[in-house]
């Protein structure tokens, strides 16, 4: 009888015990995901009859392959089926005339904004003009003028010092005597002009030898040295000028004699244009033309002058042909605004 209820308890114990069910997890996981595909696959096979007949109806009125009746068609232009071009290119069933008075009226506007450019950059030549005059008289009345070159270019006006030898020592960045002198008259003129300076130092091919390692710590430091004589001593503005080192980047000439070795070792003095990229790339031409024009009154460029005057004549009413061009667009802006309130009333 013991084995027989051992036995039984085997049979017992092995009726408690449950298979590993891990599996259906992954199974039900697996089913679901092909329900939901099954779902999607419903869904984008079930066409809205009605939403898919109004597109090809407004597509097909849109290219005017056919008349539907009313579509919507939004805010686009209807083209038909006649009207397209055999290049497939777009084409204008407008008013001819009003494209030509849009273009002319582009055109006159484009006109005016570059006579207005040209009218500022000539007043920032002036002012450039006015303050390389009172530099060079400084330099004049101590008798440096020809210690100092100034250009005009597009960034601005430049008073280059050149000859390293006149401003400093051999492989030195110390200011010599007739530097500090050349700063006393461009330190002052600098204070109340306006702009924005920038020194720059250069160097010529040669390499620096000591205490300078390279032609860029030594053409830094030359420029450093005259930021702070016009700020210490000339009472230029602190954030109103920078200083930079260009080492020998930048010649002036590609020559190795001596005197293009001296035009590139130098320091330059920009005084910087307020204008805008636009108007300062004007700079240059209105330069060469007064250069061309010989003597030029007040520090202005007679041709752009006499434009600056024919623009100031015809705002003043004069009698002029300028006058009277500038009169007959005018008419012709107010009949377009007139024609304009006609065509809103009659709406």
């Amino acid at each position: 009888m013991s084995g027989a209820r051992g036995g039984r308890k085997k049979k017992g114990h092995a009726e408690d015990e449950h298979p590993d069910e891990r599996w259906m997890a992954s199974y039900m996981d697996m089913i679901t995901v092909l329900m939901c595909m099954f779902i999607v696959l419903f869904a984008m096979s079930n066409v809205d009859q009605d939403k898919y007949i109004a597109l090809r109806n407004s597509l097909a009125t849109g290219f005017g392959q056919t008349d539907v009746g009313k579509v919507d068609t939004a805010s686009g232009t209807v083209v038909n089926a006649a009207d397209v071009t055999k290049e497939g290119k777009g084409y204008s069933s407008g008013d001819e005339t009003d494209l030509s008075k849009a273009a002319a009226s582009g055109e006159a506007q484009t006109a005016e904004q570059a006579a207005a450019a040209t009218v500022a950059a000539q007043g920032e030549l002036d002012d450039l003009t006015a303050i390389k005059a009172a530099i060079a008289a400084n330099l004049e009345g101590s008798g440096l003028s020809a210690d100092v070159e100034f250009a005009v270019d597009a960034r601005g006006l430049t008073v280059r010092l050149i000859g390293s030898e006149t401003f400093f020592g051999t492989n030195s960045a110390d200011l010599s005597g007739t530097a500090v002198n050349v700063m006393n008259a461009i330190g002052p003129v600098l204070k109340t002009s306006g702009h924005d300076v920038s020194v720059e130092g250069h160097a010529d091919q040669r390499s620096s030898t000591a205490p300078f390692a390279t032609n860029w710590e030594l053409s830094s430091a030359r420029a450093t040295q005259v930021l702070r004589d016009l700020v210490e001593r000339g009472g230029v503005g602190a954030d109103h000028i920078q200083s930079v080192g260009f080492g020998s980047s930048r010649p002036l000439s590609t020559g190795t004699t001596d005197a293009d070795l001296a035009s590139n070792r130098r320091v330059d003095i920009v005084v910087l244009s307020n204008q805008s990229d636009t108007v300062s790339a004007l700079l240059p031409q209105l330069e060469q033309a007064a250069a061309a024009g010989g003597a030029v009154t007040d520090g202005r460029n007679p041709t752009v002058q006499q434009a600056a005057d024919t623009s100031t004549t015809a705002e003043s009413g004069d009698t002029s042909t300028a006058d009277a061009a500038v009169e007959t667009k005018t008419e012709t802006k107010t009949e377009k605004k007139t024609e304009k309130k006609e065509e809103s009333s009659g709406h």
